[in-house]
C-alpha cells in the first residue's frame, strides 16, 4: 500500500537527494497504514501538513493544489 504525505510552504526537506516541499506530494511505500505514518515521522520529523493512507487520498480533488506532482520516497 501507499502513504501519501503533503507539506506546508516552509516544509522542506532533503531525503535519499530528492526534495520535498509544499508543491508536492510525497509517496511512501508500506505494508499498512500505521507503517506509512510511521515512515512519515521517521522521513520528515514533525515538519508535514497531512499523511494519508491509501484510500483516504482523493487524487482528483486534491492534485492540483501541488504542481510538481508525486515524488516517490
Amino acid at each position: 500500500m501507499k502513504t501519501y504525505v503533503t507539506f506546508g510552504s516552509n516544509h522542506i526537506h532533503k531525503v535519499n537527494g530528492k526534495v520535498f516541499d509544499g508543491n508536492c506530494v510525497a509517496v511512501i511505500e508500506c505494508e499498512n497504514a500505521e507503517e506509512g505514518r510511521k515512515k512519515a515521522f521517521e522521513y520528515f520529523g514533525p515538519e508535514f501538513c497531512f499523511e494519508y493512507p491509501e484510500g483516504h487520498w482523493n487524487a482528483d480533488k486534491d492534485m492540483k493544489y501541488y504542481p510538481r506532482g508525486y515524488v516517490e520516497v
